[in-house]
C-alpha cells in the first residue's frame, strides 16, 4: 500500500483535537487517517492521478478513452466497437426491432475488421506472440519491437509464400539479438513448435533484405545460461569468463556455435580445476551434442597451449 505523509493546518482530527498533527493520504483507499490517532478524518478523496489512458506511451496523447497504443495489436488498439448493451443514451431498453437492427450491425461491424488480407495476418501473427511472451517471458519493449519488424516485413512484401509463424519467430530472433536477449534459435523453434531450418532460412532473407547489422551473440551470457542449468559455482564461472577472454583475444571463436563454444569452455575450465563432469551434461546443457563438446575441447587445449 502507498502512503503519502502530508502536513496541513486546515484538516483536524476530530478524536485527539490536535490542529498541527500530521495527516496521513492513503491514495489507495482514498482516505485520509489522523497518524497519532488512526481516525478516518475524510473517507473518498479525489483521484489526483492523470485521467488520459495514453500517457505512458504517448505524453502529448492525452484520449480518456481506450486502450493504451500497441504495435502488437492488428488494429493497434484504435478501432472502436458497438457494445452489447440494449439501451439507449437515457438508460431505457430499446424496443425489439432496433435490438435486432443493432445485432446486425455488430455482426458487420466485426466482419468489416478483418476485411483485408493483413489484417488477417497480423492477428494471427500477434496471437502467435502474445503466446510467446508468456512461455518466454518476454518483456512489452522486446514484444512491442518484434511487431515493429513483422510489420516492416508485411510492408515489404516478404510474408508472401512464407509460414506466418515462422516469419514472426524469426523476427523475434533478430529482436532478441539486437537487444541482447539470451535467447536461440533452438528455443525459440520449440516454444513456436515450428522447425530451426525454416527459422534460419526466413532470418537470413530478413536480414539481407532489410540491411541490418545484428549483434553477435554475448558468449559471457552462454557461459552464465549453460552454468546455471547444471548448477555450477561462482569460483568456476569467473574461470570459465577469464578462459572466455583469452578464446575472443585469439580470435578462433568465428563460425562457432556460441552455446556449444561456451559449454566447452566450462568443460576445459572444470577440467583446469581438477573438478569431473560427464561431457553429456555439458552437452545437454548447452543444447548440442557431446561429439560437440568433444571437438571444441580438443580446440581449445591445442590452440591455447593447455595440453
Amino acid at each position: 500500500m502507498y502512503l503519502n505523509v502530508i502536513v496541513s493546518k486546515v484538516i483536524t482530527c476530530s478524536t485527539c483535537k490536535i490542529e498541527e498533527s500530521k495527516m496521513v493520504t492513503d491514495l489507495v483507499s482514498g482516505e485520509i487517517v489522523c497518524s497519532n490517532c488512526g481516525t478516518v478524518v475524510i473517507d473518498g478523496i479525489e483521484e489526483s492521478g492523470k485521467e488520459w489512458t495514453n500517457s505512458k506511451d504517448h505524453e502529448t496523447d492525452k484520449s480518456r478513452i481506450g486502450l493504451p497504443f500497441s504495435l502488437a495489436v492488428h488494429d493497434m488498439n484504435l478501432s472502436t466497437i458497438i457494445g452489447k448493451t440494449n439501451k439507449d443514451s437515457t438508460g431505457q431498453t430499446i424496443d425489439s426491432g432496433m435490438q435486432a437492427r443493432m445485432n446486425r450491425l455488430r455482426i458487420w461491424d466485426s466482419r468489416t475488421m478483418f476485411r483485408d488480407s493483413s489484417s488477417r495476418n497480423f492477428t494471427t501473427a500477434f496471437i502467435l506472440l502474445d503466446k510467446l511472451k508468456d512461455k518466454l517471458s518476454l518483456t512489452d519493449p522486446i514484444v512491442e519491437k518484434t511487431a515493429y519488424t513483422y510489420r516492416k516485413i508485411q510492408e515489404a512484401g516478404l510474408v508472401r509464400g512464407r509460414t506466418i509463424g515462422a516469419v514472426l519467430v524469426a523476427c523475434l530472433y533478430i529482436t532478441c539479438r539486437e537487444m541482447g536477449v539470451s535467447r536461440t534459435i533452438d528455443e525459440l523453434a520449440q516454444a513456436s513448435n515450428i522447425r530451426r531450418k525454416a527459422i534460419a532460412k526466413i532470418y537470413r532473407d530478413i536480414v539481407f533484405h532489410l540491411e541490418r547489422k545484428i549483434p553477435q551473440v554475448n558468449c559471457f551470457q552462454c557461459i552464465d545460461k549453460v552454468a546455471n542449468k547444471i548448477e555450477l559455482s561462482e569460483r568456476t564461472v569467473r574461470h570459465a569468463r577469464d578462459l572466455m577472454k583469452k578464446v575472443l583475444q585469439e580470435e578462433f571463436s568465428a563460425g562457432k556455435d556460441p552455446m556449444g563454444f561456451a559449454g566447452a569452455v566450462l568443460y576445459v575450465s572444470l577440467q583446469m580445476e581438477g573438478k569431473t563432469i560427464r561431457q553429456i551434461d555439458i552437452a545437454e546443457a548447452a543444447g548440442v551434442t557431446e561429439v560437440t563438446i568433444r571437438n571444441r575441447s580438443k580446440e581449445l587445449k591445442s590452440k591455447l597451449h593447455l595440453i
